[in-house]
């Protein structure tokens, strides 16, 4: 790049915005690169604003040869690469001064507000709604990443310049690397391991974002173009949504429109939206700030994702999965590389796809096997997905996705999902922390084939007998009890820690499954010669 890299940084008076462009001032002359930085001091709106303009070329000292950048003073409205905010309404400001733009600028906000004088002198609530601000962040820039800059700076001990130094080296725009950025903190002065913290925390959670998202591009590259959340013509959902659950909704919704259709998708947030309202009622102060709504948000997108053979073969057949390999492999020019995928379909794999009238005798006849001593009828595949003929037969069982609604699995687990959507419902219009607790069962469901049984089996037991229960009509008793039941669940794969649990809250435990009982002649023995 000849151009030199743009970022603003925007403080209130007093938050150590002028320390942080010392910091990565001291950071590029650490790592050998040519910087500048100039300030613009603000008005006095609230404690004062002041913005910080750096620009950084990203050609090493040593490639110049002696030639010297010339740099800009001030931000050119539309050329911004990057915009770090510590307050909402701050970097709204400077949105509006058409700093920010669409197609280029990345913007890392704080979603903390403080109060502008205009905002207090009205007798009623004359606060800017908070929402309508994050809207425009998502609007008008390329990549948006807003949480609380200032209670992750409270947690970690810390000013909220070191998150902010954090979200800069995580998001990987200026062409440092962590040790620098970390070296410049720690010969920063006596409160340089509170600092690191703050930075570690800041660092952690943009690279998590951007993890995510790298996945979702993984996952469906194909439809990103095309996908009704790329389209700016379905933004109009995303912003009915609370904030809280903006993100994750939209990465559920991303999921399910490639696992099966945009009217699934579009099931998916009628289900949330259920959730959302119920959640309202509960807490109409949003002092919760829509938990319950981000965790069904996560767990609801998941589980209906659910995975069979045909999905299975959807994502070992693509292009991204290939590409993946090849870097894990490290493959070189003139190496060949040979991918073979191991598969073993039972009768449960294939009757997924059967109408219930079809898969319920298969299922019957492939338990008596069992019920006889047989084993489980499956047909062993090893199928070589680097082939043009094994490529094949993955592609065409991934296009029989068009069946997965009339299988008897699907049937299943949406019976399954409303149970639990409508337990989590019930449980927030008796008390918040009920619907929450029965919200988090969705932890249960992972996994498939007997451990996804299990987490099922585990699931109804504790929706029926606490999450419902006609004996302990207390919310808060049936909340700890579900928690508690929960926990040992997932502590342990037997289910003898979650059994003696609901037995040590006058709680039947589950009903013992049935273990077909196999008698083996030992062919040592012989009556012949015996007494």
């Amino acid at each position: 790049m000849s151009q030199p890299i743009s970022l603003l940084i925007c403080a209130l008076g007093g938050e150590g915005g002028g320390v942080l462009s010392e910091w990565l001032m001291h950071t590029a002359q650490r790592s050998g690169y040519p910087a500048q930085s100039t300030s613009i001091p603000g008005v006095a709106q609230r404690t004062g604003a002041t913005t910080y303009y750096i620009e950084v070329l990203p050609t090493p000292m040593d490639a110049l040869q002696g030639k010297t950048p010339v740099f800009s003073l001030n931000p050119v409205p539309g050329a911004l690469d990057a915009l770090v905010s510590s307050e909402l309404l701050e970097t709204a400001r400077q949105i509006s001064l058409g700093l920010v733009s669409p197609d280029r600028t990345r913007v890392f906000s704080s979603s903390a507000r403080a109060l502008t004088t205009l905002e207090r002198m009205p007798l009623g609530d004359g606060r800017l709604d908070s929402a309508s601000l994050s809207a425009l962040v998502s609007q008008f820039s390329k990549e948006a990443h807003v949480w609380d800059f200032g209670a992750m700076a409270q947690n970690q001990g810390t000013m909220v310049s070191a998150v902010m130094l954090g979200v800069i080296a995580g998001s990987g725009l200026l062409p440092f690397a962590r040790s620098h950025y970390e070296a410049t903190l720690q010969d920063s002065g006596p409160h340089s391991v509170a600092s690191l913290k703050g930075f570690a925390a800041g660092f952690a959670r943009v690279q998590n974002a951007q993890a995510v998202q790298a996945m979702v591009n993984d996952v469906h590259p194909d439809i990103q173009s095309s996908s009704p959340v790329a389209s700016s013509d379905h933004r109009g959902w995303q912003e009915a949504l609370p904030p809280q659950v903006r993100e994750l909704a939209t990465l559920g919704y991303s999921r399910l429109y490639d696992y099966q259709s945009r009217a699934y998708a579009d099931g998916y947030l009628s289900r949330l939206q259920q959730v959302i309202q119920a959640e309202e009622q509960a807490d109409p102060s949003h002092a919760h700030a829509y938990q319950v709504s981000r965790e069904m948000a996560r767990w609801l997108a998941l589980w209906m994702a659910f995975d069979d053979i045909v999905r299975v073969a959807d994502l070992k057949s693509r292009a991204s999965r290939w590409q993946r390999v090849v870097r894990e492999v490290k493959l070189q020019d003139g190496d060949v590389l040979h991918v073979y995928d191991h598969f073993k379909p039972g009768i449960p794999e294939f009757s997924a796809l059967l109408p219930t009238s079809l898969a319920s005798p298969l299922l019957r006849w492939d338990k008596r096997r069992a019920i006889s001593g047989k084993t489980s009828w499956a047909l062993p595949l090893k199928i070589g997905t680097h082939s043009v003929a094994g490529m094949l037969a993955l592609r065409l069982l991934a296009s029989f996705k068009w069946l997965r609604p009339h299988g008897s699995r699907f049937h299943t687990e949406q019976a399954d999902i409303a149970q639990w959507l409508q337990a989590v419902c019930r449980g927030l219009q008796q008390d918040w922390s009920l619907g929450h607790e029965v919200a988090l069962c969705g932890r249960l469901m992972k996994g498939y084939g007997s451990t996804n049984e299990r987490g099922r089996h585990n699931l109804q037991h504790i929706l029926t007998h606490l999450a419902a229960s006609p004996v302990h009509t207390d919310a808060q008793w049936r909340s700890q009890a579900v928690a508690q039941a929960r926990e040992a669940a997932l502590q342990d794969e037997a289910g003898t820690l979650l059994d003696n649990q609901l037995r040590s809250m006058g709680v039947a435990a589950r009903p013992v499954a049935e273990q077909p009982l196999r008698f083996v002649r030992n062919a040592s023995l012989s009556t012949k010669g015996r007494p």
